[in-house]
């Protein structure tokens, strides 16, 4: 394998002859720098919503209407789905005629505990008279208070019967149809909130520590498009299956075209090392191998072949066979 190269290396070398500057060209030429590079970990995330829940019911009856289905949006304060409510109109009118009793009764015994809190301050009543007067008194207080309750809770079964929408968002899952009874607690839809969102993906363990230390990293969609992120979250326990950990980031406005369930990219930086780099037209390729025009001490090109690492914005990471400050042509055009 080793003489198989060496052949080919010759014949790269033979078949490309030395390049010379024809009077009148000026040709490119950079300098070999060196910069930072950050190695990237490009990970498999999916967009989620952060906000998701399962609405259920709070009251039994019978559903009138629905109004939705899955895939639909719907808005904060959004009438999602009917019950009958003659149930809870009859509880509600019930608890309401009860407190009306009770007030009226609260009247009569605050009109009898007047009377008698009269009398007795010009010695007219017993103690005895004033004091179950008072209990009289006391006792239709607190039963105003248990009928306002009552109604209250009669409101609020009969709110129930109308289930509408807490904040924006879509549907996910339908478990009921029109016409059935349903019972407290039981589920209707499944949804979820279109923002906020967030991101989630699995990172290799061993790079966990670089990560919590130095958090370097971007999201984009299929697309090319970058998103904007914020808090990083990293789940504090290990899949023992894939030996990773999950990563979660928040996305801060990320537009009406991102959609939970979408695929992403997560590139992660995971290492920091300083690097030769020159630019991606410089190079000359012929089969397995790569080299460059490098300009010697008189200004002439000699072809040099190198060993070259990673592309990055139109660079070439260079692993061997230059040094940092030597000229390399760009664009090279081979005279013969």
């Amino acid at each position: 394998m080793a003489l198989f190269l060496r052949r080919l290396l010759i014949g790269f070398f033979i078949s490309i002859p030395a390049m010379t500057c024809l009077a009148g060209d000026a040709p490119n030429t950079v300098v070999v720098t060196r910069g930072p590079l950050t190695e990237t970990l490009v990970l498999d995330g999916i967009v989620e919503a952060v906000d998701r829940s399962t609405i259920s019911a709070q009251t039994s009856g019978r559903i009138l209407e629905i109004s939705f289905d899955v895939g639909d949006t719907f808005t904060a304060g959004t009438l999602i789905l009917q019950l009958e409510d003659s149930e809870q109109r009859a509880g509600w009118n019930q608890a309401q005629a009860s407190l009306d009793e009770a007030a009226a009764n609260l009247v009569d015994a605050r009109q009898r505990f007047e009377r008698i809190r009269a009398v007795r301050n010009r010695d007219l009543a017993s103690e005895q008279a004033f004091d179950q007067a008072t209990n009289r008194l006391e006792a239709a207080k607190a039963r105003r208070e248990r009928s306002i309750a009552r109604v209250s809770e009669a409101e609020q079964q009969l709110a129930y019967t109308q289930v509408r929408a807490k904040s924006d968002g879509i549907f996910t899952r339908r478990h009921v149809e029109p016409g059935e009874a349903v019972r407290p607690g039981q589920p209707l839809f499944d949804v979820l909130a279109l923002s906020p969102l967030r991101v989630e993906a699995a990172l290799p363990r061993r790079y966990l520590s670089q990560v919590r230390d130095n958090p370097r990293i971007h999201v984009s969609v299929d697309e090319g498009q970058m998103l904007n992120t914020g808090a990083l979250t990293i789940y504090p326990q290990a899949d023992p299956r894939s030996d990773t950990v999950r990563l979660r980031l928040r996305l801060l406005a990320p537009g009406t075209g991102i959609l939970p369930g979408m695929l992403a990219k997560v590139a992660v930086g995971v290492a920091s090392r300083d690097a030769l780099w020159i630019p991606v037209d410089s190079l000359i390729q012929r089969s397995e191998l790569r080299a460059v025009y490098v300009l010697d001490e008189n200004d002439q090109p000699r072809l040099r072949q190198v060993r070259i690492g990673i592309e990055k914005d139109e660079r070439l990471e260079v692993l061997s066979g230059l040094d940092a400050g030597e000229r390399v042509l760009i664009e090279p055009r081979i005279h013969p």
